[in-house]
């Protein structure tokens, strides 16, 4: 597996780590100007659709057409129920890893193709925005978190020895 896909799913198992223990009330709860918690993982799903299972592997019969209407960006904030939306999530980021688990240094520096014209950015510069998207949206997690008043976050990033640092 490339290191830069490792990232990711580091970046994800984080992302989720900050989701324990929050339930749909809270996820639907919005403290403006943030989106709530429930909007903020149906938007990351929706990347990951977008990128790894519509450019990715072409499939444009999108399994997941609802995460459009409840998390596009810039449209109106919803509100979720995370338990709605964390299968959601699943499902896209497993369907995502088929693509993913497969990608080499090569790949990494080709472009998909959308419309019959290239994507602006290379699928390692994708594959990068989305790893940082992951931890934006994870730190905005963990103040939202803490506004709500829960007790017992995690403090730092968690097992990295999951994803050490390794050569290309």
């Amino acid at each position: 597996m490339h290191p830069l896909v490792e990232q990711l799913k580091f970046a994800r198992s984080e992302f989720l780590r900050v989701f324990d223990g929050v339930d749909d009330e809270d996820g639907r709860t919005r403290l403006q100007p943030m989106n709530c918690l429930g909007w903020i993982m149906a938007h990351l799903a929706l990347q990951e659709q977008r990128y790894w299972v519509r450019l990715a592997q072409g499939r444009d019969a999108i399994r997941h057409p609802e995460l459009l209407g409840i998390s596009g960006y810039p449209d109106r904030a919803t509100k979720p129920d995370l338990s709605v939306v964390r299968p959601i999530w699943n499902g896209v980021t497993s369907n995502a890893d088929t693509f993913l688990d497969g990608a080499d240094q090569d790949r990494l520096l080709e472009h998909f193709v959308l419309d019959g014209e290239p994507v602006a950015e290379n699928i390692g510069t994708m594959l990068l925005r989305n790893i940082y998207h992951y931890w934006f949206h994870t730190g905005e997690a963990h103040a939202i978190r803490q506004q709500l008043g829960h007790k017992d976050l995690p403090d730092f990033v968690g097992n990295l020895g999951s994803a050490p640092y390794h050569d290309w």
